[in-house]
């Protein structure tokens, strides 16, 4: 059965809907495309513990574009801090090709799946740095500090702030998409002014936490 027609991109777009995106087919079909080379990798290099295709379409890719909303328009940059196996900076990048994307991913195995990813899906405005935060600097891994730094992975948020606050420019964005101790976490931010969005997980009952936190107000 063609991609298109299969329940399972029945289901991402319902997803995509629900967010109010309505992508192109061109677009399902690179999730297509995605979702059966991180298949195939996983069984080698074991990129995710998600392997239904309906689970990585929720809890991957639509988890993923929760993000977008306040990324703001235009061309901006954004790193990807921790990327894994590129959520959720390659989903962003396929709905809004106009970002400047930065992966940072230190495991050589799942850089190498992210270069691999990134040349199927023909992706341009991409870069895959094989390094730690801790290790990168603007100059010489990035040209200029980036407009927003963005994670899935397991960052306290005050921890996150701290470890990424030297790439990103004054008035920037961090992006953070926690659980449900992110009330015990925002109480450790002292005075920092923060934004939390509360948004529903499409095809699910899970309401995810967007913490968003301005760069201009870290003291």
């Amino acid at each position: 059965m063609d991609f298109l027609e299969s329940r399972t991109a029945e289901i991402l777009k319902d997803g995509l809907s629900a967010l109010g995106l309505s992508p192109s087919d061109e677009k399902i079909t690179a999730f297509s495309t995605y979702l059966s080379e991180l298949k195939k990798w996983n069984k080698a290099c074991n990129l995710t513990g998600i392997r239904n295709d309906e689970d990585i379409v929720i809890k991957h890719f639509l988890d993923s574009l929760l993000y977008l909303g306040p990324i703001p328009q235009g061309i901006v940059r954004v790193a990807d801090i921790g990327s894994g196996a590129g959520f959720p900076g390659i989903p962003i990048k396929i709905l809004r090709p106009e970002i400047e994307m930065y992966l940072i991913e230190p495991s050589w195995k799942k850089a190498a799946f992210l270069r691999h990813i990134t040349r199927q899906l023909k992706i341009e405005g991409i870069k895959i740095i094989e390094k730690r935060i801790e290790e990168i600097t603007v100059l010489a891994e990035l040209v200029t500090p980036v407009d927003v730094v963005l994670t899935r992975a397991l960052f306290d948020i005050s921890k996150f702030i701290q470890k990424t606050a030297h790439i990103v420019k004054r008035g920037g964005i961090f992006i953070l998409n926690k659980g449900p101790k992110v009330q015990e976490e925002l109480k450790k931010v002292g005075d920092l002014e923060y934004e939390l969005l509360t948004i529903p997980l499409p095809q699910t009952d899970i309401m995810r936490s967007i913490v968003i936190v301005k760069s201009g107000e870290i003291r």
